[in-house]
């Protein structure tokens, strides 16, 4: 039995220990470290979209700095990638999906996919009619006239008969299960608006087409041969295709073209292909003069050759990507586009001849040297070099600005997490 007196030493002694600890929990952080994780954690986020006058979009950058933080719900997580810092941190992200529709930046920032619609379980992986599709099939899903936030109930591969034609208001939201669009024709946006394309594995797409395919419940009609993109964006306005995983298609891993914009390509990781990404239909195709495209997070990683993006005509921001080697080139261009690349990591292969981050197309030194390509805060890894043009007009560059980019340093943590997730519900994603 333990006397009073040892009784009360022990007591006082623990009450000493336990003061310590909270002392320590509330210690003030040093300094250079409280620096350090402001640095880490302020975003400076710009809010953009597809205006047509420059003037526009410098008021919205302004107006947007200080209310970027709170929309956006920092500080909940202070990974520093702003899209995920917006809902990766809340375990009940399963009961509250459509909430990542608030989570866009960049030109796409505005796209809504099926916010403001029901859910829509996909529950078959098969696409067994193309012009009546069955229902709960994501070809049933996509046609819809009415807004919807498409999920599906298990792991599943989706091998596509042909092109999968959206319909406008969609998101096909793979989170929560492994999802394969694979072995087929994939997915073709087509003159609609408001996508969200998110969480989906997308590779070995394939061409189709010479068939009959619905794209809405009232209509379907004869579709000639496809290109085989992974996701091909033709005259689709406010698109936003976030956190994928593709490679190996036939043509290209993203195109956007015939006067498509309001365009975000973000946190995906792409691999193995040839020509990744199309952004402009033609040299002579000038109605591709006012798109807009954000490219943002991604990873782009081992066996990619050139296009990572290849541009026309309109305004790009390359900003925050990591860039794992090329075969030929990374960035490219004609048809005069503006091209912002502002804090990417660009690692080149060791080839000496492939050095050279950018390569100006189809034109002359004495015309492409006045097209606005410049590079801002890149890190250039292993002999990397870009080679920038052009006067460098605010106004040009006004309209390629879409968010404020973040220290090259920090590409690694920020990309760290590219392609598609592994989530589960009930914990952080």
């Amino acid at each position: 039995m333990i006397s009073p007196t040892l009784s009360l030493l022990l007591n006082n002694k623990k009450r000493k220990l336990n003061r310590k600890r909270k002392e320590k929990k509330m210690a003030i952080p040093s300094p250079s470290l409280s620096i350090f994780l402001l640095f880490l954690m302020t975003p400076a986020l710009i809010s953009a979209s597809a205006v047509p006058d420059p003037e526009l979009v410098v008021h919205e950058v302004h107006k947007s700095i200080n209310a970027s933080r709170r929309n956006l719900g920092y500080l909940s997580c202070g990974t520093g990638n702003p899209i995920d810092d917006c809902w990766r941190c809340d375990p009940n992200w399963e009961k509250n999906r459509q909430r990542l529709a608030d989570c866009a930046i960049g030109f796409g920032k505005n796209a809504v996919g099926g916010r403001d619609g029901r859910i829509y379980v996909v529950t078959d992986p098969g696409d067994y009619d193309v012009v009546n599709p069955k229902p709960g099939t994501l070809r049933h899903a996509v046609i819809q006239d009415e807004p919807l936030w498409i999920i599906f109930a298990r792991d599943m591969t989706i091998r596509l008969k042909e092109e999968l034609i959206m319909n406008s208001f969609k998101t096909i939201d793979g989170r929560g299960a492994s999802v394969h669009i694979a072995g087929g024709p994939c997915i073709t946006i087509q003159y609609v608006t408001n996508i969200i394309i998110h969480g989906l594995n997308i590779h070995d797409c394939k061409k189709g087409g010479n068939a009959m395919v619905r794209d809405s419940p009232r209509h379907f009609g004869w579709r000639t041969v496809s290109d085989g993109d992974g996701v091909s964006i033709f005259g689709g306005t406010h698109i936003w295709v976030d956190h994928c995983s593709l490679s190996n298609c036939a043509d290209g891993l993203v195109d956007a073209i015939h006067g498509s914009t309001a365009i975000t390509i973000s946190n995906n990781f792409m691999t193995h292909h040839d020509k990744v990404m199309l952004l402009g239909h033609s040299d002579t195709y000038t109605q591709d003069k006012n798109m807009q495209v954000t490219i943002a997070f991604n990873h782009f990683g081992e066996g990619l050759v050139q296009r990572i993006p290849r541009c026309r005509h309109g305004y790009f921001h390359v900003v925050n990507n990591d860039y794992t080697q090329w075969e030929m080139y990374a960035i490219g261009g004609s048809a005069n586009p503006t091209i912002n690349s502002q804090g990417n990591r660009f690692a080149a292969p060791d080839r000496t001849f492939s050095k050279e981050v950018t390569k100006h197309e189809d034109a002359p030194e004495s015309e492409w040297r006045n097209w606005n390509w410049r590079s801002e805060g890149d890190l250039m890894v292993n002999g990397a070099f870009f080679t920038a043009s052009g006067a460098g007009a605010s106004s040009s560059y006004a309209r390629a600005s879409s968010l404020g980019a973040r220290p090259s340093a920090l590409v690694g943590p920020i990309t760290g997490s590219a392609g598609a997730l592994i989530c589960k519900k009930g914990a952080r994603c």
